[in-house]
């Protein structure tokens, strides 16, 4: 897998320790236009993910993991309400209109089995699990069963 640094500006300090990961989608499949997005302190409301997977795999560290990304929003997983503060956010390169190709989710199982390396991750969950009724990332079309089983393979 390879990793690009591209640092985002939109992060704070954690408040808990990390144990779970969240997937997301970025509704483009322009991953400039998602760096930019991810990457825009100006905007009125800024985000960030920890890590930004493209379509052929590429991953680009966005943000530390020792750090609190904006990624989650409102949201709530296991009793915890800052789900920003307890969680690795991925976003991954897709429209939620079509499949992960098989280079990015290679990627994701590889990059996923590092993370839970570096950290007591108790969950890996999507957007919509945290936030149900107001967000539907990663979809549908996400195949959630297959990445879980490759991490438990590994």
């Amino acid at each position: 897998m390879e990793v690009i640094d591209h640092p985002s500006a939109n992060f704070n300090d954690r408040r808990l320790p990390v144990s779970m990961i969240v997937l997301h989608y970025t509704e483009t499949k322009d991953c400039e236009q998602a760096l930019r997005v991810l990457c825009d302190a100006s905007s009125p409301h800024p985000v960030s993910a920890h890590w930004l997977i493209d379509r052929d795999g590429k991953a680009y560290r966005l943000v530390d993991e020792s750090k609190r990304a904006w990624h989650a929003g409102v949201s709530h997983w296991d009793g915890i309400d800052d789900c920003n503060s307890a969680s690795i956010g991925i976003e991954l390169v897709n429209d939620g209109e079509e499949d992960f190709p098989p280079p990015q989710m290679e990627s994701l199982a590889a990059l996923c089995a590092e993370i839970k390396g570096r950290h007591a991750i108790r969950h890996i969950v999507g957007h919509s699990d945290i936030a149900p009724g107001r967000k539907r990332d990663p979809g549908p079309r996400f195949p959630m069963d297959w990445l879980l089983a490759r991490l438990s393979a590994s």
